[in-house]
């Protein structure tokens, strides 16, 4: 396996002013992390807890970010590690990243994760009618700090029904702003390899792409 320049060129030139790049770095090598850190990347996002622990010894100024869903009893593996974590569906989960950030006094950055394309029954994250009430019970937690949403594009090639499901989270990311102020919610994460143009054409911020900037 290696990187893809040429890819990651057409990524970097689509994303300009618009959004920051998240490199998914799961199953990736060592040599392939540092090849994109030296090229000036500094956030990468794994999916599982483990695989994460055997790359902390990386560059300490990575910005690891939490991306897959996180289970309770894994949670005081990673905060010490993490810069942020994407995927927080739960309240149960908000509790216990409270307490094991609060255990290391840390304050921890999360995006609220939500199941917005309805064709995938499989998804985990919330539902877009719960996301106020979410957000004001996660206010309660002093070492948690809730920084904007993540959703997940459709299994589809039907771009039309991708763009719907965008739409919509853009349009929840705008309500939310309006409730609890853009200063508070300033993370859209939308996007990956297969469909981070459409995300991006929705209003984006932070896109997470893997299998697109690398040669497998």
């Amino acid at each position: 396996m290696a990187i893809n320049k040429q890819h990651y060129e057409v990524v970097k030139q689509k994303i300009q002013g618009k959004a920051e790049l998240c490199i998914v770095s799961k199953k990736r090598s060592r040599e392939d992390i540092l090849q994109y850190y030296t090229m000036g990347e500094r956030i990468f996002g794994e999916n599982h807890a483990q695989e994460l622990l055997t790359k902390t010894d990386l560059p300490e100024d990575i910005r690891w970010h939490f991306i897959g869903h996180l289970q309770r009893n894994k949670v005081r593996l990673i905060v010490p590690y993490v810069s942020m974590i994407q995927s927080l569906d739960s309240l149960e989960l908000a509790k216990v990243i409270d307490k094991e950030c609060a255990r290391i006094g840390k304050v921890m950055p999360v995006l609220a994760e939500f199941h917005l394309a309805l064709e995938d029954t499989n998804k985990t994250g919330l539902s877009a009618e719960d996301a106020v009430s979410f957000l004001q019970e996660c206010q309660k937690y002093e070492h948690l700090d809730v920084r904007g949403i993540m959703a997940m594009g459709p299994h589809t090639e039907n771009t039309d029904v991708i763009a719907r499901v965008f739409e919509q989270g853009h349009g929840l990311y705008l309500d939310l702003q309006k409730i609890f102020g853009p200063e508070k919610i300033q993370i859209l994460s939308m996007g990956m390899s297969d469909d981070f143009p459409i995300a991006l054409e929705h209003g984006s911020t932070l896109v997470r792409i893997g299998s697109y900037l690398f040669e497998d």
